[in-house]
This record gives structure tokens, C-alpha cells and sequence, in this order.
């Protein structure tokens, strides 16, 4: 897999350990918990692999980018946070930001 691809698998990680961590309610429930830490532990895991290649500024912040995107919109379309216009403009300027870095990117790999 290519750094870039170990990064998008590793923001979606962040994804689905971010909104796992709801679901431990505070670490008090052990599957949730469980798999949480699990999803944390191959996220970094991805982001140590792209950070062989790309980066540290790049990848850190199109990681941490992904996560929020993603996470924005797990709230908004499954745990019904607001949709408010502001809130998709600001999704939205989080999405070009990541573009931006990738297309600037000093290793293209």
C-alpha cells in the first residue's frame, strides 16, 4: 500500500474509534471499550506506516482532518447533531484544507 493509502485507512480508523468512544461511555462498558482501543491502536499504527514517506506536518493534519470530517458527519447523519449551514461550511473548509495539503505536498508518493 502506498503512504497515502495507509493515511486515508488510518484517518477512518480515527473515524470509527472516535465514535467508538461514545459508546464506552466513558470506558465503563468493556466490548466498546475493547474495540475502541483496539481502533486507536491500528490507527496510529497506519499513521506511523505513512509517516515512513510523508511528511509529518502533511500527514498529521490531513490524519487528524479525516477524523474530523468523518466523525462531523457520523454526528450530523447518525446521531442527529445539527446541520446547520455554518457547521457544513466549516466540514467543508476542513475538505479543502486536506486537498490543499495533499496537492502541495513535497512527497507525492
Amino acid at each position: 500500500m502506498t503512504p497515502w493509502i495507509h493515511l486515508i485507512v488510518a484517518g477512518l480508523l480515527e473515524v470509527a474509534w472516535a465514535v467508538g468512544l461514545k459508546q464506552t461511555d466513558g470506558w465503563t462498558r468493556l466490548w466498546p471499550s475493547v474495540a475502541t482501543a483496539a481502533l486507536m491502536i491500528a490507527s496510529f499504527f497506519f499513521l506511523s506506516l505513512a509517516l515512513r514517506t510523508l511528511p509529518i506536518g502533511t500527514a498529521y493534519a490531513i490524519w487528524t482532518g479525516i477524523g474530523a470530517v468523518g466523525t462531523a458527519v457520523v454526528g450530523v447523519l447518525v446521531f442527529g447533531e445539527p446541520r446547520s449551514a455554518a457547521r457544513l461550511v466549516c466540514i467543508v473548509l476542513i475538505v479543502a484544507g486536506i486537498v490543499g495539503l495533499k496537492l502541495t505536498s513535497a512527497s507525492s508518493s
